[in-house]
């Protein structure tokens, strides 16, 4: 599954939250009405943003990492996988998923 279209809903999601935001503070401070959008405060979607903005820097980092890995790693942790899942079905035991 590729991860960039889901890191760029996040970083939409942050955005929009922190806009949303905004103009409720912006609306609280010119007027003596207190908006709020299903019970959240502008504080609210400050939190709603720093989270969303977190999470996407971190789906980020984590497949940039990946795309660092050796090759050499990467085949290796491939071929314990594999034969830890033949020991897993050698052994009768009953796998979590149906084999593809």
């Amino acid at each position: 599954m590729p991860v960039l279209p889901l890191i760029d809903l996040m970083l939409l999601a942050g955005w929009t939250s922190l806009f949303v935001g905004f103009v409720l503070k912006v609306v609280s401070m010119a007027t003596a009405y207190r908006p709020t959008i299903f019970g959240l405060s502008s504080i609210d979607f400050l939190m709603i943003a720093i989270a969303a903005m977190l999470f996407a820097i971190a789906l980020a980092a984590r497949t940039w990492v990946k795309s660092q890995e050796p090759a050499a790693t990467a085949a290796r942790r491939r071929d314990e996988t594999l034969d830890a899942w033949n020991r897993l079905k050698q052994n009768g035991e009953p796998a979590a998923t149906e084999e593809p």
